[in-house]
């Protein structure tokens, strides 16, 4: 057995491999960012068209380096709402929304409305760096432009949701998807996603949407630059 002493009170002792217990206490906190710096976005897309295509890009993050710094995302969530009902009588409705990372991100993608990154923008402290993200994108009307890039064969994340409504008598829900973690925990808990220079990932869509329904989409990403992890 070891023990680990408080240098400023020596009573204070925690041992090290003891099967008696002894409580030994942590503190946690964030991670700590070096001469980079943490951040947050919140992105509304536009009123999204009709009879979206499967697998259509709806978000983009982009991340490229010039100081070697990795970039941790900490949580993603996503969240969609109704705008125009689909005319489908009581059929049920279904949306897919899924996470998928993309590496060797050559040429960042286009369309939709570009997120503002320069100067303090999405800084959680002004002190912090100026973000080392490219590009962040989301849609308006329908997808972005891919730009160049290659998609893992899987998803990272994935939610379904949807609603069952009855039309001749008005009982509608506009909710499709409440706010749903894809990724991490916002606290700060968990492994990260961790991006290096050129990498990034999308949210998709990942069903056919019906004809006639229009929705729109939140997502919101919390991640720090950090020199080392």
């Amino acid at each position: 057995m070891a023990v680990i002493n408080d240098p400023n009170t020596s009573a204070n002792i925690a041992s090290v491999g003891n099967k008696v217990y002894q409580p030994f206490h942590t503190l946690s906190g964030p991670f700590p960012v070096g001469a980079g710096g943490a951040y947050r976005i919140s992105m509304t897309s536009g009123t999204i068209a009709a009879a979206l295509a499967a697998n259509s890009e709806l978000f983009q993050f982009r991340y490229v380096t010039a100081a070697s710094r990795v970039c941790l995302v900490c949580g993603v969530t996503v969240s969609a709402s109704l705008i125009v009902a689909p005319t489908v009588g009581t059929t049920p409705v279904n949306i897919q929304l899924v996470g998928k990372i993309a590496r060797t991100w050559s040429a960042a993608g286009s369309g939709g409305t570009r997120a503002t990154l320069t100067t303090n923008n999405q800084k959680l402290r002004t002190s912090f760096a100026t973000s080392e993200v490219n590009d962040i994108g989301m849609a308006t009307t329908g997808a972005l432009t891919a730009g160049t890039k290659t998609f893992d064969s899987q998803n990272f994340g994935g939610v379904t949701g949807g609603l069952y409504f009855d039309l001749a008598a008005s009982d509608v829900s506009g909710v499709l998807i409440p706010q749903t973690q894809l990724l991490g925990e916002f606290t700060g808990l968990g492994f990260p996603l961790i991006l290096a220079n050129q990498e990034g990932f999308c949210i998709l869509s990942g069903v056919v949407l019906p004809a006639t329904m229009t929705w729109n989409l939140v997502v919101n990403v919390l991640w720090t630059e950090t020199d080392t992890f």
